[in-house]
């Protein structure tokens, strides 16, 4: 296998970036005691932008982001929003508000009373008050729910609250962290695409956390997959899962294959390998024989592990497009053989990764 290094193209975004970054970091550390838990944080964010910080639990991104809020003060390193350093000013002096994962709403207080509840704090007048507050709810698809305590709405409907409620301010930055963590699966994917609706009506910057790799690749703009305390790649959803960085972003954002040959490390993704029918020929691929070790069928699609004579499993995905499940479950055991497009296959190594040529 022959492997060619090909640069990953700048998105938009990062390019026009420079000195008009609406959010700017900058070699941020943030220590608790022995522990180092954001380590020289650096990156540009731009004005109207979906953000993600994207990791696993006590990766830093969480440390991120309450460093942004004000919440915690930096040993080192420097925040700054709209090329002003906000490093050491209080919470409350940043143009900035943030979502919780628990919603943090007032119980005793009503649906309207809660997302006023900042213009009060500020002395808005109560018409004006009422007015930003009504069009916030509608905003977030809560007209009429006004009237309502917290413990009358569903969790998502709570989250739409919390969301209003941040953004009525007009803040500059809205901190989002893992606000849909609560919620089940099918509410969760409903609130990804409205909220990033949301963003993109309000044009406000938005920076979001989670360890959620579905969450991030669907609704950012760009993100950062943090490990360790460490930025260790920026991108474009499809350029971080197309073009990982590095063996832990292959692994850890969506499931890929990771396979040695000719003293070569590359990944190639599920979706990319093809199960060969019998008597198929595939021109310009590169193929292996195997065995399919197991089975797991999932309604849409079915997955599986297939065992490689030259050594490795890949796990490769197919749609069920005639295929019922017993059918599937038959094909253990059996011999196949697999294809993949050598343009779709990365080595990974220490540094920038590299595409494979044909």
């Amino acid at each position: 296998m022959h492997f060619g290094v090909r640069d990953a193209p700048e998105t938009d975004t990062a390019a026009r970036l420079g000195a008009d970054a609406d959010v700017r970091l900058v070699q941020l550390v943030k220590r608790y005691g022995a522990v180092t838990a954001v380590d020289g944080v650096s990156v540009d964010i731009a004005r109207g932008e979906f953000f993600t910080l994207l990791g696993p639990s006590g990766s830093g991104k969480t440390t991120t982001l309450r460093l942004i809020a004000g919440f915690e003060l930096p040993d080192d390193g420097r925040v700054e929003l709209g090329g002003v350093d906000v490093t050491h000013h209080p919470p409350y002096a940043r143009d900035v508000n943030t979502v919780f994962q628990d919603y943090a709403l007032f119980p005793h207080m009503t649906v309207q009373d809660n997302v006023e509840y900042g213009l009060r704090i500020r002395k808005v007048d109560r018409a004006e008050r009422r007015r930003r507050a009504g069009e916030a709810l509608e905003m977030v698809s809560l007209s009429g729910y006004g009237a309502r305590k917290p413990a009358q709405l569903s969790g998502g409907q709570r989250q739409r609250v919390a969301l209003a409620r941040a953004i009525v301010n007009r803040p500059r930055l809205l901190l989002l962290d893992e606000p849909l963590g609560a919620l089940d699966l099918k509410l969760r994917q409903g609130m990804q695409v409205e909220l990033k609706r949301i963003q993109g009506d309000v044009g406000i910057t938005f920076i979001y956390v989670t360890h959620d790799q579905e969450e991030a690749l669907t609704m950012s703009d760009r993100l950062a997959v943090f490990d360790n305390g460490q930025i260790v790649q920026v991108g474009a959803p499809a350029e971080v899962y197309e073009r990982p960085a590095n063996t832990f972003v292959a692994g850890f954002v969506g499931v890929s294959n990771m396979l040695e040959r000719d003293g070569r490390r590359f990944t190639v993704r599920p979706e990319k390998i093809r199960i060969l029918d019998a008597g198929e020929s595939a021109p310009g691929d590169h193929v292996e024989p195997g065995t399919i070790a197991d089975v797991a069928y999932a309604g849409m699609v079915t997955r599986y592990v297939v065992a490689l004579d030259a050594g490795g499993e890949l796990q490769v995905v197919r749609q069920n497009l005639e295929t019922s499940s017993a059918d599937a479950l038959e094909q253990r055991g059996r011999k196949v053989h697999v294809a993949w497009r050598p343009q779709q296959t990365y080595a990974i190594e220490d540094g920038p990764p590299e595409q494979e040529e044909a």
